[in-house]
């Protein structure tokens, strides 16, 4: 049997992750006239599009949940960019949740319903799909490097932060921890919250695999100068943090919501999923 490629195709149930929400966009002060289209599965200006988790069966924006398609040869593989062509299924569950329903048959089953026939579940594809998105995280952080909407080195991230013009902060898990509170107090004082929980959010990768992907030296810090760009990167980011679960070599984040979306400048909160009709969700595109 042929050893599927990561990412060829492009216990107790947790909420789906929610896109990151930023005060201004479309999340914001939602009112009836912005309610979904009668298919809301279908992505309108200023909208995203809603898929349903085939094992929770709950409806999240589809940047929160993890497409999941059929190779040729009828394995299921990860399409985390969801770009694979044909019918795909999407979940929104942890890694620990979904190994869960892999052992119990739950997956094979919801995946024969939702792909109309018999499919093969490679063994380690729990493992495949966060390796997909680690790689399709530290990917939207170099694109974001290389448009000059990231920032490297200490000194320029705290001069940025201490301006108010940082939304995002981020630290390699190997980063010092004098280094991190340093820029967590500057990020405070820049955005006029002196004694709030506000502060960076360590990521599970070290310094090296960072600079790797931004192609710069020693990466310990990150920071995003550019609204769209911090929601760009927290959306990613929420979305592989909450299928692998807490890291336990990190310090976990004093915010309310956990995730990066809640640590972009200025947050509103996460946004809620917009609604979908039971009977004209398209899940399964």
């Amino acid at each position: 049997m042929r050893n599927p490629r990561n990412d060829t195709l492009g216990a107790t149930e947790t909420p789906l992750p929610l896109a990151g929400g930023v005060r201004g966009g479309p999340d914001e002060g939602a009112s009836p006239a912005d309610s979904p289209s009668p298919n809301p599965s279908r992505k309108r200006e200023g909208e995203e599009a809603i898929r349903r988790c085939i094992l929770l069966g709950e409806r999240a924006p589809r940047a929160a949940l993890v497409r999941l398609a059929l190779s040729p040869d009828g394995h299921v593989l990860p399409d985390v960019r969801a770009k694979a062509p044909g019918r795909g299924a999407w979940i929104g569950v942890t890694r620990a949740e979904l190994e869960t329903a892999i052992a119990k048959g739950k997956l094979k089953g919801a995946l024969a319903r939702a792909f109309k026939g018999p499919v093969l579940i490679p063994d380690d594809l729990p493992a495949m799909i966060a390796t997909a998105l680690e790689r399709a995280t530290l990917d939207r952080l170099g694109l974001e490097a290389r448009t000059g909407n990231l920032l490297t080195g200490a000194e320029k991230i705290e001069t940025a932060a201490r301006s108010g013009k940082l939304h995002l902060l981020l630290h390699a898990s190997d980063a010092s921890t004098d280094g991190n509170r340093k820029l967590d107090q500057a990020w405070r004082i820049g955005n006029d919250e002196e004694g709030s929980a506000l502060r960076g959010l360590a990521l599970p990768v070290s310094r090296t695999i960072l600079a790797v992907a931004l192609g710069r030296q020693n990466v310990v810090h990150i920071g995003l100068t550019e609204r769209d760009a911090a929601r760009r990167v927290s959306e990613t980011l929420d979305r592989w943090l909450h299928f692998i679960g807490p890291h336990p070599a990190l310090v976990p984040c004093e915010t309310p919501s956990q995730g990066a979306s809640a640590l972009i400048s200025n947050p509103a909160g996460r946004g809620a999923p917009v609604a979908a009709d039971e009977d004209t969700c398209e899940e399964f595109e």
